[in-house]
């Protein structure tokens, strides 16, 4: 059966309900105080209801591995690229999921440092230099060893990354078709 991936990873959500329902029902029916009639009697029992909802519980499990393993084959087949980067959709998912967050956090807190010591620089009377022939040894200036402009663009560049990276998973999700 051929879908979208978008139209696949719906129904996955809608599978993960229905297991939740069907093993609550199944719960329900476990045991009985031998006194009270099966009120599955009709039905079969509940020992057949249990049988064939734990049958269905299983072939639903196996759909959602179905559905995860195609799409897993369609990310890992399929190259994106990005600001001038390519790589499969699965190697941008984990990237996005791995990566990114300690990224922008990292570059997020050298910028900030760098703001802090010119704070504090600048309230000292020093200044902040770009190499150790620019700082004036008697006056204890800060050396900055990072381009300050190159962490800027770095930071806008992650940014954008993530941004159409977002945009164009949407659009490939809705129009790559996989096989189930």
């Amino acid at each position: 059966m051929s879908m979208t991936i978008t139209e696949a990873l719906a129904e996955v959500k809608t599978i993960g309900k229905r297991l939740a329902k069907k093993k609550e029902g199944v719960m329900q029916y476990l045991a009985r105080d031998s006194r009270v009639k099966d009120p599955l009697e009709r039905e079969g029992g509940s020992v057949e209801y249990i049988k064939k909802e734990r049958q269905a519980i299983s072939d639903l499990e196996k759909r959602v591995v179905n559905i995860r393993t195609a799409i897993t084959k369609s990310n890992l087949e399929t190259v994106l690229a990005i600001n001038g980067t390519s790589m499969s959709v699965f190697e941008w998912l984990t990237w996005r999921r791995e990566v990114s967050e300690n990224s922008k956090s990292f570059v997020t807190g050298m910028r900030q440092g760098i703001i802090g010591l010119r704070e504090k620089i600048t309230k000292e009377g020093k200044k902040m230099v770009t190499s150790d022939a620019d700082a004036d040894i008697t006056r204890g200036d800060a050396v900055v060893h990072i381009d300050e402009k190159a962490l800027l663009d770095e930071a806008e560049k992650l940014e954008i990354t993530l941004g159409d990276l977002d945009g164009k998973l949407s659009l490939l999700n809705a129009t790559t078709l996989i096989n189930v």
